[in-house]
């Protein structure tokens, strides 16, 4: 067996961040969507079923932590995934087996 080493000097703070930020199954299916395609809030709402307010408090936090990010069109705004480490995390999680 390998002997693993721990780095004092790795720091992991912002992929800690993502985690967490990504450990709520809403956010998670909404990066997981704008991985596939920019989105308008009302277009995410209408696909997961859930009320305005609460999607738009998720996307808030999302790009609050500089996750996704909005391009406004008119007077619409889509959204797009811009980290590549959530990119990275939830692309891992959908070539996973599901139960």
């Amino acid at each position: 067996m390998e002997r693993v080493e721990f780095d004092k000097e790795v720091n992991f703070d912002r992929e800690a961040e993502i985690l967490k930020v990504l450990g709520h199954a809403v956010r998670l299916k909404i990066v997981a969507g704008l991985m596939h395609q920019s989105c308008n809030v009302k277009k995410i709402w209408e696909c997961l079923g859930l009320p305005q307010a609460t999607v738009s408090q998720h996307l808030a936090l999302l790009k609050n932590k500089k996750i996704i990010e909005g391009r406004r069109e008119g007077v619409e705004v889509f959204y797009h995934v811009i980290s590549e480490e959530a990119q990275k995390v939830v692309g891992a999680l959908l070539d996973s087996p599901r139960q």
